[in-house]
């Protein structure tokens, strides 16, 4: 018995350190960790979903006063990396990166965010804003969609319902 203890720890001597010199160098960080989220404002249709479905309300969509978009925060300090966002998101726009590190300065706490515009596109017909259709969204509903269907949806809702009661004879008044 008192032989074994003596055996393992001349190994563990011959072995040296198992653990990673983290801070002083670098650490192993598994790729499908999930760190910290990042957003494409080229895909976010500014839906809100990843605000409602956020488990620590890191997530904030504020309306610009002049109504050319939103802004998108997330506050890494109350992330809890959980990644309801990333899954419950219609277009894929957030991801998880493998960053996982929030270490920061206590005065540095309230930069400690993610911060995207998210543009609101301009109707064609009545110049009204609205949020943007993004191509990959168009592509997972409808495949590869024809011009025709990609001018309907560069229309704003009301203009859109308009011209399909005209494809159907409706006539419509002002």
């Amino acid at each position: 018995m008192v032989l074994s203890i003596f055996k393992v720890l001349w190994n563990n001597l011959r072995q040296g350190p198992s653990t990673d010199p983290f801070p002083f160098g670098e650490t192993f960080t598994p790729a499908r960790l999930r760190g910290k989220v990042t957003i494409d404002p080229d895909s976010c249709v500014g839906c809100g979903v990843c605000a409602t479905v956020c488990a620590g309300n890191a997530i904030k969509h504020v309306e610009r006063e002049d109504g050319s978009g939103k802004d998108f925060y997330v506050w890494h300090n109350t992330c809890t990396f959980c990644g309801m966002c990333h899954h419950y998101c219609p277009t894929k726009a957030i991801s998880q990166t493998n960053n996982w590190s929030t270490a920061h300065r206590n005065e540095d706490k309230y930069k400690k965010k993610e911060h995207e515009f998210i543009a609101y596109a301009r109707c064609p017909e009545c110049d009204q804003t609205m949020p943007n259709m993004p191509h990959a969204m168009l592509d997972h509903i409808y495949g590869t969609p024809t011009e025709e269907l990609e001018n309907i949806y560069s229309l704003c809702p009301e203009c859109r319902r308009q011209k399909a009661a005209q494809q159907f004879g409706a006539h419509i008044h002002d």
